[in-house]
């Protein structure tokens, strides 16, 4: 997902680094490998499904802010990967 750019380190008050991202539009930027399918966020480190985290965490976008777990988008992102939807593990 893209965002402002104005949150890359690039400019005043930015904090994502802008060496991890690339333009979408003149406004928007977003994180390198995001833009593949599958896609892989240049900040994260380790295997999906097994274990990952983030190399950024405290200088995330607010894209990643704002993404939560339980969420139907939670359960796109892991049915991609071939992992179980959160959701239906949580209701049984």
């Amino acid at each position: 997902m893209s965002f402002y750019w104005g949150e890359s380190d690039a400019h005043p008050g930015g904090t994502v680094p802008h060496r991890l991202t690339i333009p979408i539009t003149p406004h928007m930027i977003a994180m390198r490998g995001t833009e593949a399918r599958p896609s892989r966020c240049a900040a994260l480190d380790g295997a999906v499904g097994r274990h990952v985290a983030c190399t950024i965490y405290p200088q995330r976008s607010t894209t990643c802010r704002e993404f939560s777990a339980y969420t139907p988008e939670c359960d796109k992102a892991r049915i991609v990967y071939g992992l179980a939807p959160l959701l239906e593990e949580a209701a049984a």
